[in-house]
C-alpha cells in the first residue's frame, strides 16, 4: 500500500514538471532576442557578437531552467553555440523580466559569409532530466559582413643606391717646380728631374683637362721681395713650358678647351707657417718666437728683418725659403669612364656569364641594372653583383628586383629566394631600414602578416628615409586592418606614400573605424589618383550606405562596377546594402 501511495506521488510530480515545462515553452513565443550587431561582422579573423535575451514575466517556473541555444548555419553546416541559461532560482523578483546579454565569437571561414542565426529554446527540470524544446527555432540574422576583408595589398620596395658616378669626375695632380733665389727662369734640371719626366708623360698622355692653376710663390728675403712680379714669373715660366709640351704633343684644339689659372702669391706667409709646423730642426720655443714675430705688427718686410736677426735664421735660409721658391700646378683632368652603352652591354654579358665579372667594377655593375627597363634584367644583373661582391646593397637589390617580378607572378618560389637575399643583406649591415622594409614586404607577400608587422615596425625604429617611412607605413596599415586595429590604422595612414591602394585602404580604415565622412575624403583622393580603381568606388559606396545615403550608394556602386564587373556579384550578396536591395533604383544599377 505504501509504494503504490508513493508511485501515485511520483506520476502526480512529474506531470506537474511536464505541465510547468510546457508552459514555459509556451510563454516563450514572447521572449525577445536581439543580436548585435546585425548582421554579424567580421573583425581580424573572427566573428564576434552580442546575444541579449528578455523573458516575459513569469516565464520561468521555480526550480526549472531555460536556455536560449545560437545556431550558425551556412552552406549545409551548423555551428553550435554556448547555451544562454536562465535559472529561475537566479530571478526572484516577479516584477522584473528576466534578461541576460552573453558575447560569443567564432573563427570566420570563406564559407561563412553567407549564412543565419538562428535560436532555440529549452525547458528543462534539473531534478528529473526532463526537458522540452521550442516547437521551431527563430531566426535572428542573415549573414556576415566582410568589409574588412576589402584591402588592397600594398607594394613597394627599395633600391640601395649603386654607388656610380655617371657625371663627369675631375682628377687632381700636382706637380711643383723650384727656382733659384730671385730667378723665374724654368731650369732643365726641373724638367728632367722625375718631377719632370712624370709631368712630361703626363702631358704626353693627353689626358682631357679642364683647368691648369699655377700657383707661383716666393720666399721672404729682400733679393725675393725686391722683385714684385717674381711669383707672376715664375707661374708664367710654367704655363709657356706647359705650352710647349702640348704643341710637342700635338694637342691641336685640345689646348684651347684648356683654362689656364695663375696665381702668384705676393708677400703671403701663409705657405711659410705651414712649412714650420713640420720643421723639427728647431725647438718649439723657437717655432714660438717665428710665429709671434710673423703675427706681430708691422709689414711684411720689417717682419724679415725681424725674423733676419734670430740666431737661428740661416737655418730656416737654408732649410725652409728654397722650398718658397716655387710654381706649383695643379691640373683637373677629367676621369677616363665607360659610357651607359658600354657599361649595359660589359654588364648583360658578365650577367650570362659570357666575359669575366672583373671587367666591371661593383659600382658599375648596380649601375647598369638601373640603366635597363626589364625587371628580369634588372634581377639578373643583381644576381651577378651578389656573387661579384656579395655586399649588402647587392643582396638588397636582387632580393628586391625578385620582389617586384612576383608582384606580378605571385611566383611563391620568386619570394622564397628573395627573403633569402633580404634576410643576408640584413645581417651585413646593421640599423639599416631598407633591407629591414624590404624583408617585411616580402613576408607580407607570403602572407605571413605578423612577421611583416614586427618587421617593419623594427624598420620604423631604424629612422628611415621620408619615403621609406611611408613605404613602411602602407604595409603596417594595411596589417592593422587585418588585426582589427582600426583607430592604429588611421594613425599609421596618416603618412604613406600618396597612390590609390594606399588612399583606399586608408578609406577602409576609417570606414571600419566608423569615421564615415573622412572616409569619404580619403576615398576621393584615391579616385583623384585613379579615376578608374573600382574598389575606391565600391568602399565609398559602403561609406555612403552607412550614412543612408542612397543616391552616393547608387552612384558609386554604379561606377565600380563599370570599373570592374565583377563586383556586381560582390554587391547584390553584401549586407551593406541591405536596405537598398528592395529599392528599383539599385536593382536597375545592379542590371
Amino acid at each position: 500500500m505504501r509504494r503504490l501511495v508513493f508511485s501515485l506521488a511520483l506520476i502526480g510530480t512529474l506531470t506537474l514538471s511536464g505541465c510547468a515545462l510546457d508552459q514555459m515553452i509556451k510563454a516563450a513565443a514572447e521572449q525577445d532576442v536581439v543580436v548585435t550587431p546585425n548582421p554579424l561582422e567580421l573583425h581580424a579573423d573572427t566573428v564576434t557578437f552580442e546575444v541579449s535575451a528578455t523573458l516575459p514575466l513569469k516565464m520561468l517556473k521555480k526550480g526549472k531552467i531555460y536556455t536560449i541555444y545560437p545556431f550558425y548555419t551556412y552552406n549545409g553546416t551548423e555551428l553550435a553555440l554556448e547555451g544562454i541559461e536562465f535559472k529561475a532560482d537566479d530571478f526572484t523578483d516577479p516584477t522584473v523580466q528576466p534578461r541576460l546579454t552573453q558575447s560569443f565569437s567564432f573563427p570566420y571561414t570563406p564559407e561563412m559569409k553567407q549564412g543565419e542565426i538562428f535560436v532555440e529554446g529549452e525547458a528543462r527540470d534539473p531534478n528529473n532530466g526532463k526537458s522540452v524544446r521550442t516547437p521551431a527555432r527563430l531566426k535572428l540574422v542573415d549573414g556576415v559582413i566582410t568589409t574588412s576583408l576589402l584591402t588592397q595589398d600594398p607594394f613597394g620596395v627599395t633600391f640601395a643606391e649603386h654607388g656610380y658616378n655617371n657625371q663627369e669626375e675631375l682628377i687632381p695632380t700636382n706637380i711643383s717646380f723650384f727656382f733659384e733665389q730671385g730667378r723665374s727662369q724654368l731650369r732643365r734640371s726641373e724638367t728632367r728631374s722625375d718631377r719632370g719626366q712624370e709631368f712630361d708623360a703626363f702631358i704626353a698622355a693627353k689626358n682631357v683637362t679642364r683647368t691648369v692653376t699655377i700657383t707661383g710663390t716666393h720666399s721672404p728675403e729682400g733679393s725675393e721681395r725686391i722683385n714684385s712680379d717674381l711669383a707672376k714669373d715664375r707661374a708664367e715660366a710654367i704655363e709657356e713650358w706647359y705650352r710647349d709640351q702640348m704643341d710637342k704633343y700635338d694637342y691641336q684644339g685640345m689646348a684651347d678647351s684648356i683654362e689656364f689659372i695663375l696665381k702668384p702669391v705676393i708677400e703671403d706667409w701663409g705657405l711659410f707657417l705651414e712649412m714650420l709646423d713640420d720643421y723639427n730642426e728647431i725647438s718649439a720655443e723657437e717655432k714660438g718666437q717665428v710665429r709671434r714675430i710673423v703675427g706681430g705688427s708691422g709689414d711684411f718686410e720689417s717682419k724679415e728683418d725681424e725674423l733676419g736677426k734670430l740666431p737661428f735664421y740661416k737655418q730656416l735660409f737654408d732649410d725652409l725659403y728654397p722650398e718658397l721658391r716655387r710654381a706649383k700646378s695643379d691640373i683637373l683632368t677629367v676621369k677616363p669612364k665607360k659610357s651607359d652603352a658600354q657599361i649595359s652591354i660589359l654588364a648583360k654579358q658578365v650577367a650570362d656569364g659570357s666575359i669575366s665579372a672583373d671587367t666591371l667594377t661593383i659600382e658599375e655593375m648596380m649601375y647598369a641594372a638601373t640603366l635597363t627597363p626589364s625587371m628580369e634584367e634588372k634581377m639578373n644583373i643583381y644576381a651577378a653583383a651578389v656573387k661579384k661582391a656579395d655586399t649588402w646593397q647587392a643582396h638588397n637589390n636582387l632580393g628586391a628586383s625578385l620582389l617586384a617580378l612576383a608582384s606580378r607572378s605571385g611566383d611563391q618560389a620568386q619570394i622564397e629566394k628573395a627573403v633569402t637575399h633580404l634576410e643576408q643583406a640584413k645581417l651585413k649591415v646593421s640599423n639599416n631600414a631598407m633591407p629591414a622594409a624590404n624583408l617585411g614586404m616580402a613576408y607580407y607577400m607570403q602572407g605571413n602578416y605578423e612577421g611583416a608587422y614586427e618587421t617593419m615596425n623594427e624598420a620604423a625604429d631604424m629612422r628611415p628615409s621620408t619615403d621609406l617611412m611611408r613605404q613602411v607605413n602602407a604595409v603596417r596599415g594595411v596589417v592593422e586592418i587585418k588585426k582589427g586595429m582600426y583607430n592604429q590604422a588611421v594613425t599609421t595612414f596618416a603618412n604613406i606614400e600618396g597612390n590609390a591602394p594606399n588612399y583606399t585602404n586608408k578609406g577602409l580604415a576609417m570606414i571600419l573605424n566608423k569615421d564615415y565622412q573622412t572616409a569619404r575624403t580619403a576615398l576621393g583622393d584615391a579616385i583623384e589618383e585613379d579615376s578608374n580603381y573600382a574598389m575606391a568606388y565600391y568602399l565609398a559606396a559602403v561609406a555612403a550606405a552607412r550614412l543612408k545615403n542612397e543616391a552616393d550608394v547608387i552612384a558609386n556602386l554604379v561606377k565600380a562596377i563599370d570599373a570592374n564587373p565583377e563586383l556586381k556579384e560582390m554587391a547584390v550578396i553584401d549586407l551593406e546594402f541591405t536596405n537598398y536591395q528592395d529599392s528599383a533604383d539599385f536593382q536597375a544599377a545592379l542590371d
